[in-house]
């Protein structure tokens, strides 16, 4: 892999880290990447299902999952994992994206992750060709293309530092800190960097100097190479091996911080875990001296790393292998943004036309476009444009549910109101009120104790005797009227649709066998009409590919219920106008209906 991350690199960031995160999102907007480089977080404590985040004066919605695995099922093509579990979790995190491939490279941020782990860890990754950057480190950054979290610092500091684009060294580092120093030095000396890499200060980390090096030797945009290293470790001497193994061919500037050490007794730590030197060997002097012995440019302290840098620079730029680079236009980020109230995500009013989850309203309001109300309503309902054979199902149902007569609550309610003087809005308010679990209100119920009792298995007589036990009649089940010698012709209706048109109907085939049940107990237990609308639209889910876990949030949400408010609707009105057109007076109920038992009060 001669680029650790591209412009179309995607990460799922673990922790939803909020500062973290809008600082990637404004690097990606300053760039003007064409999509944002965070597809999912994992929140594992988190009851929402997706955060917001300014991108640019805007704001996107970035969605939350509970585990790696959901996020990565949901957003395949991020394949970086930004790891900022503490130090307690973060092994166990990288554990579980290993096993679940698909990542090609794991920043972790926790230092102090025991080190018996973290070479279990490592050895892992490499096992699994995944690039670790870490533990204990601030990320990595692709200029132009991609960036990690808080490598980098801020926007300003970022544009300063030329971190907007890509340059021409490839830097790698121990320390973030100083990483953010040098890609300031390198911008003032030359034209700054192509890739850098903070590979963590814990002892033990994933990839290691050798690792990032040989890649940037294998990367075109990367003209000659800048190592911060450090007291402590052998890690550059494998760099000095490939040297003279002829794998770096790439000029290399190198300073290992620490020279210090040699003034104070063997074993003194400096920062991080790493910085120590238990031998001569492990010296910032030894190491100096033995990357100067194979060419490597090793300036004679780190005060004198600009010239080095400058010389480099100026020497390949001469031999044309370094070209100026033409400054990009940048977006600003603006310096005061408002969070939105409100999000909408079915349809957008914003310019010349309104747009029904991005179909204009003219290519689906008249008859020539092909769209019908069950298209429009498979749109901005469930944002899908649904097969002809559900669209059809779904007017079906608002045909089958629009009116029951004058004599149902809602019906009534409606008429009453409408007689009352209302208008048609008030009238209709009053029927659809009335509507619920004793009045249309059972497709929603129905929906979601059949689809339990299928998807655990529960035989029909187990299934009865559940609901027995929860003290809930069985929504969908029993008519007050119909039965077995009086069938409900639109419960007949819907079934015989089904049969015809739907791919399958075990959900209904398995009512069915419920109703053989209830129905040898009293003739009018039936499958009734919200019990037929709310298991078939259970069996066109399915066979829509839906997840289980979308249709509970769809029962959940009352959707079901929606068409029959929606169907019913059409009836109402069709009453209330009726009333208006025959203009009817004020109701008032008949006193011979009412039974009157009044006593008197009570006093107190």
């Amino acid at each position: 892999m001669a680029q650790l991350f591209t412009r179309d690199t995607q990460a799922i960031f673990w922790n939803n880290n909020k500062t973290a995160i809008q600082r990637m999102l404004d690097y990606d907007y300053t760039i003007k990447r064409e999509k944002p480089s965070v597809a999912a977080i994992v929140a594992p404590t988190a009851g929402n299902k997706f955060d917001k985040f300014f991108y640019g004066p805007d704001e996107v919605m970035i969605p939350l999952f509970r585990t790696t695995a959901e996020a990565k099922a949901a957003q395949p093509q991020a394949d970086v994992l930004l790891n900022f579990a503490s130090f307690r979790t973060a092994y166990d995190v990288t554990m579980e994206a290993l096993n679940l491939g698909g990542f090609t490279s794991i920043m972790i941020t926790a230092e102090g992750i025991p080190e018996r782990l973290a070479r279990a860890m490592n050895e892992f990754a490499r096992g699994k060709n995944v690039t670790v950057i870490g533990p204990a480190t601030v990320g990595a950054i692709a200029p132009g293309a991609f960036k990690i979290a808080n490598i980098g610092g801020t926007i300003e500091n970022i544009v300063q530092s030329k971190l907007h684009r890509a340059g021409s060294c490839g830097l790698v580092t121990r320390s973030g800190g100083l990483f953010n120093e040098l890609s300031n030095i390198i911008s003032l000396n030359a034209d700054g960097i192509a890739e850098g890499v903070a590979i963590g200060g814990d002892r033990f980390v994933g990839s290691v100097f050798i690792d990032n090096l040989l890649r940037m030797e294998a990367n075109p945009e990367v003209k000659y190479m800048l190592l911060l290293g450090e007291v402590g470790g052998t890690e550059e001497y494998k760099v000095i091996d490939a040297i003279k193994a002829g794998k770096l061919t790439k000029p290399i500037i190198a300073w290992c911080i620490g020279t210090i050490a040699k003034h104070y007794d063997s074993g003194v730590q400096f920062g991080h875990a790493g910085a120590s030197a238990n031998d001569d060997r492990e010296t910032a002097e030894s190491k100096n001296t033995a990357m100067r012995e194979v060419g490597i440019h090793v300036p004679g302290s780190f005060n004198d790393l600009p010239e080095i840098i400058s010389a480099v620079y100026h020497d390949l730029h001469a031999q044309g292998k370094i070209k100026d680079i033409q400054e990009p236009v940048l977006n600003l980020v603006p310096k005061a943004r408002k969070s939105k109230e409100f999000i909408c995500t079915i349809s957008d009013d914003r310019g010349e036309e309104a747009h029904y989850c991005g179909y204009p309203i003219s290519s689906v309001a008249t008859p020539d476009t092909g769209f019908t109300v069950g298209d429009v309503m498979s749109i901005l309902w469930f944002k899908k444009r649904y097969p002809r054979w559900a669209v059809d199902f779904l007017e079906t149902v608002l045909k089958t549910v629009a009116d029951h007569g004058p004599a149902v609550s809602g019906a009534h309610n409606a008429k009453v109101t409408a007689r009352a003087g209302k208008d048609v809005i008030s009238s209709l308010i009053a029927g659809l009120l009335t509507i619920g679990p004793r009045f249309g209100g059972a497709i929603d119920g129905a929906a979601k104790y059949f689809k339990y009792a299928d998807d655990n298995n529960l035989s029909p007589k187990e299934f009865l005797e559940y609901m027995k036990k929860e003290g809930v009649p069985i929504p969908g089940i029993g008519h007050r009227i119909k039965s077995l010698k009086n069938p409900d012709l639109r419960v007949e209706g819907l079934k015989k649709f089904a049969k015809e048109y739907f791919p399958s109907t075990p959900l209904l085939d398995y009512a069915l066998t419920v109703e053989q049940l209830t129905t040898s107990k009293k003739e009018n237990l039936i499958l009734n009409v919200d019990g037929t609308i709310g298991i078939l639209m259970v069996d066109m889910w399915r066979a829509l590919a839906y997840e289980d876990e979308e249709i509970d949030v769809f029962i959940d949400a009352g959707a079901l219920n929606a068409f029959f408010i929606l169907g019913r609707s059409i009836g109402f009105i069709g009453h209330i106008l009726d009333e208006k057109r025959l203009a009817m007076p004020m109701y008032r109920h008949p006193m011979d209906d009412i039974l009157y038992d009044v006593q008197k009060a009570e006093e107190l």
